[in-house]
C-alpha cells in the first residue's frame, strides 16, 4: 500500500505562504527553487544572445529596456513587481518563490548576458536557442516542482482565469500574445526563438515536472492526504 501511494504522481499543491514554511524537506525546496529561477535566467539570457528571438515577455522587457537604459533584468524585475500590485484585487497567493523568482531571475537574466558571448555564426545561434529553450523547460519545471508559490506572471494568468471563470490557457495565449505584440511594435528581439519557445516550452515542462516534483507529505508536522485548506487570512 506505501509502495504504492510513493510511486503515485506528485500532486501540486496550492500553499499558503503559512504553509509553504511548515512543509516538509522545506530546505530542499528552497534549493530547488533557487537552482530553477537561476537557471530560468540563464536560458532567458542564451535566447537573447542567440540573435534569434527572446522569450515573449523578454520581447517587451528588452524593448522598453532599449528605450529606457536599463538592463533587462532590472525591467523584469519592475515589471515583476508591477503586476504583483495587480495581484492585489486577483486576491492571488504571495509565496516564498513569488518574491524569490520576481527578483532572482532578473539578476540571473542579466549575470547570463554578462557572461555569455553573442552567437556569431548561425549554427552557434540555433544551439544557443535551442540550449535557451531546453534549459528554460526544465528550469521552470524544477522551480514549479518545489512548490513554494507562483511566480508574478503565472499569478496572473491564473488570477485572471479564476476572475473571468475562463480556462487558464486561452488566457495565457491571450496575455503572451498581448504582451509579444506590444514588445514587438516598440522594438523587441522577435524571432524565430520567440516562436520556437512557445511551441517547444509546454512539452518539455510536461515532460520534465513528475521527475522534479517535491510532493508535499507533511505541513508542520500534520500528515497531507488531500488538497489543503486555505490557511486564515486576515481580513481587508
Amino acid at each position: 500500500m506505501r509502495r504504492a501511494r510513493d510511486s503515485a504522481p506528485a500532486r501540486l499543491n496550492n500553499l499558503s505562504l503559512r504553509d509553504q514554511l511548515g512543509a516538509d524537506r522545506l530546505a530542499l525546496r528552497l534549493l530547488q527553487m533557487m537552482a530553477g529561477l537561476t537557471g530560468f535566467g540563464f536560458s532567458l539570457a542564451l535566447l537573447l544572445e542567440s540573435g534569434l528571438g527572446g522569450a515573449p515577455w523578454d520581447v517587451l522587457h528588452a524593448a522598453i529596456a532599449d528605450h529606457i537604459g536599463l538592463t533587462v533584468g532590472t525591467v523584469s524585475i519592475a515589471v515583476s513587481f508591477v503586476l504583483l500590485l495587480v495581484w492585489v484585487p486577483l486576491r492571488e497567493r504571495v509565496g516564498i518563490g513569488t518574491v524569490a523568482n520576481a527578483i532572482w531571475v532578473g539578476v540571473s537574466v542579466d549575470l547570463g548576458m554578462l557572461l555569455l558571448p553573442e552567437a556569431r555564426t548561425v549554427p552557434i545561434a540555433l544551439a544557443m536557442m535551442a540550449s535557451g529553450v531546453l534549459l528554460n523547460g526544465i528550469s521552470g519545471a524544477a522551480y514549479i516542482g518545489a512548490q513554494l508559490g507562483a511566480g508574478p506572471r503565472d499569478g496572473l494568468m491564473t488570477g485572471l482565469g479564476r476572475v473571468l471563470s475562463r480556462p487558464v490557457g486561452p488566457v495565457r495565449i491571450v496575455l503572451e500574445v498581448t504582451v509579444l505584440v506590444t514588445g514587438w511594435a516598440l522594438g523587441g528581439p522577435l524571432g524565430v526563438g520567440t516562436v520556437v519557445y512557445a511551441i517547444a516550452l509546454g512539452p518539455v515542462i510536461q515532460l520534465t515536472l513528475p521527475h522534479v516534483t517535491l510532493s508535499v507529505r507533511t505541513v508542520r508536522g500534520r500528515e497531507v492526504s488531500r488538497p489543503l485548506p486555505r490557511s486564515p487570512q486576515p481580513s481587508p
